[in-house]
């Protein structure tokens, strides 16, 4: 039963904390920068469940981002308290941003899922378009927030641009995004949803 629910069990969970940290979000308007993508990915999950139900591993893996890019979305990136990593490390400057890039290539495994259960494409194809879809969404979203920044031209730009100060930071935010569906690849094949 539990298997059967999860997806319900997980949405309704991620809805309660999406509502608790858009309650009081630090900037209003970074918040709905930031989780924009977030309602956009969360209603075609709902809307398409009936016609395509994901694994329960996809399903665990596109949450991570969810909550992650909602944590994100309340504090803004630059200010999420990560103290304890950032100095742990010893971190220049707050990496939590960098933690939630390498969630978004955790969409890989179910772009390979879809791709693999619909036989569109063979295991091979279907690994490399993962991988390449992750990458043209990484380097997307980083024009859209360089172009987001130039526009609004104040501090929501900065916010949701979110370099730190860092001049190599949309570069190093795409390879978080690469790194992340790397890994998300390597696990898909270790736990196969396609088999089950």
């Amino acid at each position: 039963m539990f298997k059967k629910y999860y997806p319900h069990i997980l949405a309704t969970i991620f809805t309660i904390f999406f509502i608790a940290l858009g309650i009081n979000p630090v900037d209003r308007d970074v918040w709905v920068v930031e989780v924009t993508p977030i309602v956009i990915a969360f209603l075609l999950l709902l809307i398409t469940f009936k016609k395509f139900r994901f694994s329960n591993a996809s399903y665990t893996m596109m949450s991570i981002w969810m909550f992650l890019h909602t944590i994100g979305g309340h504090y803004t990136f630059a200010n999420v308290p990560f103290d304890f990593i950032t100095n742990l490390f010893e971190f220049e400057r707050n990496n939590f941003d960098r933690f939630a890039h390498f969630s978004v290539g955790f969409y890989a495994f179910a772009i390979t899922e879809v791709l693999m259960r619909k036989g569109w494409a063979n295991a091979v194809i279907s690994t490399l378009f993962g991988f390449a879809f992750i990458m043209s969404v990484a380097s997307i979203y980083e024009i859209i927030e360089w172009a987001y920044a130039v526009i609004d031209g104040g501090d929501t730009g900065i916010e949701f641009l979110g370099s730190q100060g860092d001049i190599w930071d949309a570069q190093k935010d795409m390879l978080m995004d690469g790194l992340g569906a790397i890994f998300s690849l390597i696990i898909f094949w270790i736990v196969r949803p396609v088999r089950q």
